[in-house]
C-alpha cells in the first residue's frame, strides 16, 4: 500500500524509545511527520525511509468498532 493520508495510524519495525510502537501520520509528502501516540513527540522521516519501515497500516473500520 503506498496510499497514506494524514490521520491514519501504523506500526513501524522498530519501536519509539517511550516503548510505544503506533504512530499517528501528521504530514504526508515528500516527507512524512509521525507522532508518537504513546508520548506525543513528532519525527520527520523521508518519505524513501518510512516506506521501507512502515509494518502495519491499522484499518479505521476495525478502530470504530471497539
Amino acid at each position: 500500500m503506498d496510499n497514506y493520508t494524514v490521520g491514519q495510524r501504523v506500526q513501524m519495525k522498530k519501536g519509539h524509545p517511550c516503548g510505544a510502537n503506533s504512530w499517528l501520520i501528521i504530514r504526508v509528502g515528500m516527507d512524512f511527520r509521525l507522532k508518537c501516540e504513546n508520548c506525543g513527540r513528532s519525527v520527520l522521516i523521508p518519505r524513501s525511509r518510512f516506506v521501507r519501515r512502515v509494518k502495519t497500516v491499522f484499518d479505521p473500520d476495525q478502530e470504530q468498532e471497539d
